[in-house]
């Protein structure tokens, strides 16, 4: 048997680029409601606080079908990244 031995951060490149994959070809379709913790990982942030504001200054939607429960837009994330985005010389 043979080992392959990979560093972590490739490792988790290599999983999600077969997650990729595998969800372009099974047609597989994201979720439009995101927990906290997804809209932080896609926003590359690690502040609640930070999504907290910008909850509270309209810049994404969400969704709080419960007292503690918020769930965010995925689509909306997306437009706020874009809207950011920097076009490269």
């Amino acid at each position: 048997m043979e080992v392959i031995c990979l560093q972590e951060a490739a490792f988790y490149a290599l999983v999600e680029e077969v997650y990729a994959r595998l969800k372009k070809e099974n047609g597989l379709k994201e979720d439009k409601w995101v927990s906290d913790e997804e809209a932080m990982r896609l926003l590359n942030i690690k502040s609640k606080t930070t999504l907290q504001n910008l909850r509270d200054e309209g810049k994404i939607r969400y969704s709080q079908p419960q007292k503690k429960l918020i769930s965010y837009d995925r689509d909306s994330i997306n437009d706020y990244l874009e809207k950011h985005a920097r076009n490269t010389f």
